[in-house]
């Protein structure tokens, strides 16, 4: 079974360049009939609030390329990703 990977983003440190939505865009939470959550409410993914500080589009995602690219991208590395089960850190590395 792949990693599932919890992803924060700490919004003090966040200046809301919009990288990581470009890198890894999240979709419009939505729901179908049943209330049952779209791929866009639980796939990975980052969006930009109005005051255009990031917010990953759920909290936990599975293993994701795109959503790494976007943490290693981020200027201020405000964006942590830790695997969901363990805690361990995939990013930023522990040093």
């Amino acid at each position: 079974m792949a990693d599932r990977w919890r992803v924060e983003v700490d919004r003090s440190v966040c200046i809301g360049s919009g990288m990581c939505a470009a890198v890894a865009p999240g979709g419009t939470p939505q729901a179908t009939a049943g209330g049952t959550p779209t791929r866009s409410d639980t796939g990975g993914g980052f969006r930009l609030d109005s005051a255009r500080q990031s917010h990953p589009v759920a909290p936990e995602t599975d293993a994701d390329e795109n959503v790494l690219a976007a943490a290693e991208g981020c200027p201020v590395e405000a964006i942590t990703i830790t695997v969901a089960e363990t805690g361990e850190r995939v990013f930023p590395p522990e040093e």
